[in-house]
């Protein structure tokens, strides 16, 4: 895939699922059109890859947190378009909570919960998020000032959210 995305293929991308619950083996492919292509295909592969690993803004899939530093790196590469949304992207990762909320309501109403992977997948994410702070950092100081503010607002995130406690 080029000198950017090197060890994606360092992932057995089969062998997981995406937010959606299909096979995770989309996720390099919209990688590198993110990578390598122009302003608009970039940005359609970043709404597309949203979807994977980030389904609806609020629900990761176990290859969320494995794709991340592939996100963080594509934000960091100078010539990559888009880092503005894939920087929204990261914050709607490390905001996500959704399986840790249904699994602290299922454990307060005492019943049987079949979430005890998915909050696993959150903390992953929003770690491999937490990860890339210093190419956050680096882009929050960029000439370019949708780069900037992106990545300003995310580290605002990563300021104020703190890791999951235990369930």
């Amino acid at each position: 895939m080029g000198s950017l995305l090197r060890s994606v293929s360092g992932v057995r991308w089969a062998d997981l699922r995406d937010a959606t619950g299909a096979p995770a083996g989309g996720i390099p492919p919209l990688l590198s059109r993110i990578a390598y292509g122009d302003e608009d295909t970039a940005r359609t592969a970043i709404q597309e890859l949203g979807d994977a690993v980030c389904a609806l803004g609020f629900v990761v899939g176990e290859a969320t947190a494995p794709a991340v530093p592939f996100l963080v790196e594509l934000a960091g590469a100078p010539q990559v378009a888009c880092k503005a949304e894939l920087l929204d992207l990261l914050g709607s990762i490390y905001q996500t909570d959704q399986w840790h909320s249904a699994a602290v309501a299922a454990r307060s109403a005492e019943s049987d919960t079949s979430y005890r992977q998915q909050p696993g997948w959150e903390a992953a994410a929003r770690t491999a998020v937490y990860a890339g702070l210093s190419v956050i950092e680096c882009v929050a100081t960029s000439v370019r000032p949708e780069e900037a503010t992106a990545a300003k607002r995310l580290l605002q995130i990563l300021d104020h959210i703190p890791p999951f406690p235990e369930l």
